[in-house]
């Protein structure tokens, strides 16, 4: 019903970002952020592209019974979490069932589907935060995530995700940088973009990171970072990541270090582990750490050869290893090879693993039909698996195939090949939830090449 004040209309589903959906009396299909199925909401329609609308939520006329208080203030606002006004369970139903759905509709598969594996930490799991900066016309400074669906930045200074070690840093970080006579654009014309911060969730050691354009326009960085030093004793360094782009990539391809080491320590499935300032690492580490018995359940129990493309810094290679497989990774970040091997060295494991950066599908289509390559192990980007890599692994993959993925839309793209006409079967999908209070859900596909007749 369409009146004065907006429109009121049912909502019978969540969006894969996490928004409801409902109708208009037309048939007009509304996004609306907030609000939950099984609601009747009051809303005040903002977009129309063709027939689809985008809304914001005015009220709530008859609310879900999972839904609940948002444990943010600010998850009205901001684009991060759009699954907190859901109870924890419900979210959880919801992902593994969105992630049913999306296997069977783009992947045409009907595979055997684990239940979720949850997170054991709702909130303060992350330890990891990369937050835009700017400065108003007065010189205030703001810092936060994004609203949803803009480039506006909501300023915050406590995000109940963090880690509380690195969210309690965010006020005292944004009052220095705000006295600091620094300019400030994220979009790179000049001086600051990003702060970033990291914490090693066994060891407590913290990284913070600047993003800049150029040192030049930074003076008295050092100093400030040598205060921080000294008031943080788990601080273990500050960086500046030079990103002079003017584009939305996040980091560049160089940290000078300004005080201390660019890197921290982290145990990982009992082994010590560098994590760089820049390095990818998954945001929540008690789930990364859930992956690796399911890793080992899903292979051979007889350790033989196998590639762990995209490995990173060896956060699944090493652990691999040290259960004795003979492990080569293949890595498209030279800083993150380093690490690698620098990790396996500590840890004793350089003699079975051998890591080389390198385009992932040119080494799989030189590598894959090798009989020594017993299992090859997956962890691409969100885009999923580059054309290559999938044609090479299509056309002579090893028995045994896990894939790792971040977006269940292109997994489901890349098992429709795999799988479908393709030479593979799923054995089981396992969803683990990396990302609690939002849509997110990660899955590891275990997949073995079928018998030829």
């Amino acid at each position: 019903m369409v009146t004065a004040g907006g429109a009121e209309i049912a909502i019978a589903d969540l969006t894969l970002q996490g928004e409801g959906i409902g109708r208009l009396e037309d048939g007009s299909v509304v996004f609306v952020p907030g609000a939950l199925p099984g609601e009747r909401v009051r809303i005040r329609l903002r977009e129309r592209r063709r027939n689809l609308w985008r809304a914001s939520l005015v009220a709530v006329l008859e609310p879900s019974p999972q839904r609940r208080r948002p444990p943010c203030i600010l998850a009205d606002h901001c684009g991060g979490c759009s699954l907190q006004p859901l109870e924890d369970q419900a979210q959880a139903d919801w992902k593994e069932a969105q992630l049913r759905q999306t296997i069977q509709r783009v992947g045409h598969l009907q595979a055997p589907l684990r239940p979720i594996l949850r997170s054991p930490q709702p909130l303060g799991y992350r330890n990891r935060a990369v937050i835009p900066l700017e400065r108003t016309a007065d010189g205030v400074l703001r810092a936060g995530f994004y609203r949803r669906g803009s480039h506006r930045i909501v300023n915050l200074n406590r995000c109940p995700v963090l880690d509380p070690r690195i969210d309690a840093l965010i006020a005292p970080l944004k009052d220095d940088l705000e006295a600091a006579p620094w300019p400030v654009d994220r979009h790179g014309g000049g001086g600051l973009r990003h702060l970033a911060l990291r914490v090693g969730a066994r060891s407590g050691e913290i990284l913070i990171t600047l993003v800049a354009r150029s040192a030049e326009q930074l003076p008295g960085l050092e100093e400030l970072a040598a205060s921080w030093m000294e008031r943080w004793p788990t601080l273990v360094g500050v960086g500046l990541n030079l990103q002079p782009h003017p584009d939305n990539r996040l980091f560049g391809d160089r940290t000078l270090t300004i005080q201390g080491r660019d890197w921290l320590r982290e145990g990982f499935a009992g082994l010590e582990y560098r994590i760089g300032a820049t390095s990818f690492f998954q945001v929540n580490t008690a789930q990364a750490e859930a992956v690796v018995p399911l890793l080992l359940e899903a292979l051979d129990p007889d350790p033989g050869h196998l590639i762990d493309a995209y490995c990173g810094i060896g956060t699944y290679s090493l652990p691999l290893a040290q259960a004795g497989w003979r492990v080569d990774g293949i890595e498209e970040q030279p800083l993150a090879v380093d690490l690698a091997r620098t990790n396996a060295d500590a840890n004793g494991l350089a003699a079975l693993t051998r890591f080389q950066t390198d385009d992932v599908g040119a080494v799989l289509a030189e590598r894959l039909g090798n009989d020594r390559i017993g299992a090859l192990l997956l962890d691409p980007p969100r885009k999923g698996l580059a054309a290559a890599a999938l044609a090479a692994i299509v056309a002579a993959g090893p028995a045994q195939l896990l894939y790792l993925s971040c977006d269940p839309a292109t997994l489901a793209r890349d098992l429709a090949q795999l799988c479908g006409e393709g030479p593979y079967r799923a054995e089981w999908l396992q969803p683990i939830d990396f990302f609690p209070n939002t849509s997110h859900v990660e899955c590891l596909a275990v997949l073995r090449r079928r018998q030829l007749a």
